[in-house]
């Protein structure tokens, strides 16, 4: 079965490390907001901002890290980013003993970590490529991104229960030390690791700067996946805050209710994300993974009829579960796609790029429809996003590709 077949001890610890600094990032889910609030007495502009602009700058000063990070082993970057992250948000709770907490020490934070945790992702997908053979990428991505779902089904509960028990900066220490933790478990992988690629003599160094969109943009397959990734996420995180806006002001759900619909479906994604490396070895990827985004793009429209009470709760919880299920079989697929399509002399780039281009597209349109929502209100804002899901679809055309080997 693919979720007993062993990808060997390395891949092991990977593992592991990639388990504790995830839950360390969901146990620290929404901290930032909640110091803006609770400790700064922040308004909703600063922490609108600290959100966006956090992302934004982010991913802008992620740019050159991907020739960085390509032309160095990813091992020793990997530690390095986890690294960062760590210091940066251990600085939050020292700042806090110490009486000096501001909301620009938030903002630098948030940036740094958000630059960092794409020059990550850039590396780990390049070391993930050189350490495991093509047929076993999906079964690790499958891995991947069922711990995601487990821990984004655990670590706000846990996380809310921390603050109240012991203050508000207790879930950003706990994701720092996360981070610490990762850090000292990829290092015990050991220096066996593929050369890096050799920076070409005499190329221009925008030329660097932009190849991984190059790729993206060129690839007959990559395009398709991005253009659709980068409408679909951006739209479903967009909906998000006039989601919580609708639920938590218009119809008057209690904080624990909030959590609560949102938490419970994302057992969807961990059945999902198991289920895909058998959905492909019986129906092959170019039929699984058609059918996955088309089911994810469907869902979403739902949150615009919510009604109040009981009622709303289970509409709300059923569409969530509806989606996180179609993303717990689609975004395995879509990550070893990545993989197997960039060659390893351009692949952090490439990565770079579609976290950057993400982390834009969502800052982004969140904006957007805050605008739209403070001018129609949400229930509008919500159909807007939910009408234009249902056409993204047509983005995937010819995006199936090779096949795409399960391990099972």
């Amino acid at each position: 079965m693919a979720g007993r077949r062993s990808l060997g001890r390395r891949f092991g610890r990977l593992w592991a490390a990639y388990a504790v600094s995830t839950y360390g990032t969901w146990l620290g889910f929404g901290a930032f907001p909640l110091l803006a609030v609770v400790v700064l007495d922040s308004g909703p502009a600063q922490v609108a901002a600290l959100a966006a602009t956090g992302r934004a700058v982010g991913a802008v000063l992620a740019v050159p890290l991907g020739p960085w990070v390509e032309f160095r082993r990813k091992r020793p970057v990997m530690v390095a980013m986890d690294l960062v992250r760590f210091a940066a948000l251990a600085s939050v709770p020292v700042a806090y003993l110490l009486g000096r907490l501001g909301f620009a020490q938030l903002l630098v934070v948030s940036v740094v970590v958000a630059a960092a945790d794409i020059a990550f992702r850039a590396a780990s997908g390049a070391f993930l490529k050189g350490l495991l053979p093509p047929e076993d990428l999906l079964v690790a991505h499958s891995r991947f991104e069922a711990t995601t779902w487990t821990a984004s089904m655990a670590g706000p509960p846990l996380g809310g229960a921390a603050i109240g028990f012991l203050g508000p900066v207790t879930t950003v220490l706990a994701d720092a030390c996360s981070h610490l933790l990762s850090a000292l478990g990829i290092r015990s992988l050991g220096s066996e690791e593929p050369e890096p690629a050799r920076r070409p003599e005499g190329r221009p160094r925008a030329g660097e700067l932009l190849e991984g969109w190059r790729h993206i943009l060129r690839h007959p397959v990559l395009r398709p996946l991005f253009l659709n990734a980068i409408a679909v996420n951006g739209l479903i995180m967009a909906s998000e805050p006039l989601l919580a806006v609708l639920l938590l002001r218009d119809l008057g759900l209690a904080p624990w209710q909030y959590g609560l619909v949102f938490a419970a479906p994302c057992v969807g994604g961990l059945v999902g994300s198991r289920l895909a490396p058998r959905l492909v070895a019986r129906h092959g990827d170019a039929r699984v993974l058609r059918t996955a985004g088309v089911l994810r793009s469907c869902w979403s429209l739902g949150l615009a009829f919510v009604p109040s009470g009981a009622a709303g709760m289970a509409v709300v919880m059923g569409v969530q579960l509806g989606l996180v299920a179609s993303c717990g079989v689609f975004n395995p697929l879509l990550a070893t796609h990545r993989l197997r399509h960039t060659d390893p002399d351009r692949l952090a780039r490439t990565l770079a790029a579609w976290s950057v281009s993400a982390s834009l597209s969502i800052a982004a349109l969140t904006a957007l429809w805050g605008l739209l929502a403070a001018a129609t209100g949400p229930r509008t804002a919500l159909a807007a996003a939910g009408v234009l899901l249902l056409a993204t679809p047509l983005l995937l055309r010819g995006a199936t590709g090779d096949r795409v080997t399960a391990a099972v």
